[in-house]
């Protein structure tokens, strides 16, 4: 060979072609992607044989609310006869408080003292009446007698008996018709609903 090289020697030089990174990149993403495929489908067989894939299934379905098994037991009040009250005045109008107690007669319920209000009651009702009693009247008594008198605000006091004091306020007109008061304490029998168990 002519020129400036001269091959000598029994070894002949090798001509490569430079690498390419591109021939690098594709096969590693490739065997990347068949990683994270044989990954996933090892998960989804593991779910299935676990039971998890159905848990969180069951867990995303709304869950369906029970039957009630039994109704609210209904509430058991006292007769009006069997409610004694004591009828007091505190208004300046005379001859309220004996009106009140014959109309409250009139209806069944137990009549007792009647006469003006105590000092400390005396003018110093604002409202149509309170409703003063032990605190078992809280659930007994108080309820019953409220029927006849809507908006009377209820109190207990440290007394044994069971009489309840009906003090009239000076906003008291009228007594409640008979037709809603009956409506009214019919309401008060009948069994609340029982409450859901899905709410």
């Amino acid at each position: 060979m002519g020129g400036k090289y001269r091959v000598t020697g029994n070894t002949y030089p090798r001509m490569r072609r430079p690498r390419n990174r591109r021939r690098l990149i594709l096969p590693g993403a490739a065997a990347v992607m068949a990683l994270g495929l044989a990954g996933w489908g090892t998960l989804q067989i593991v779910d299935v044989f676990t039971g998890s894939h159905e848990q969180a299934n069951a867990a995303d379905r709304p869950k369906a609310c029970p039957s009630p098994t039994a109704p609210a037991p209904v509430k058991t009040l006292p007769k009006p006869a069997a409610v004694k009250v004591n009828v007091y005045n505190a208004t300046p109008r005379s001859g309220l408080a004996k009106a009140a107690a014959d109309e409250l007669k009139k209806r069944g319920f137990a009549i007792g003292k009647v006469d003006n209000a105590p000092a400390a009651y005396d003018k110093k009702v604002p409202g149509t009446g309170l409703l003063l009693g032990a605190p078992t009247a809280a659930d007994g008594s108080f309820p019953v007698l409220a029927t006849q008198l809507p908006g009377a605000v209820r109190k207990t006091d440290a007394r044994r008996t069971a009489d309840v004091d009906l003090i009239i306020g000076t906003k008291f007109k009228a007594f409640s018709t008979p037709e809603a008061a009956a409506s009214a304490l019919a309401a008060l029998t009948k069994p609340a609903p029982a409450p859901s168990a899905c709410s």
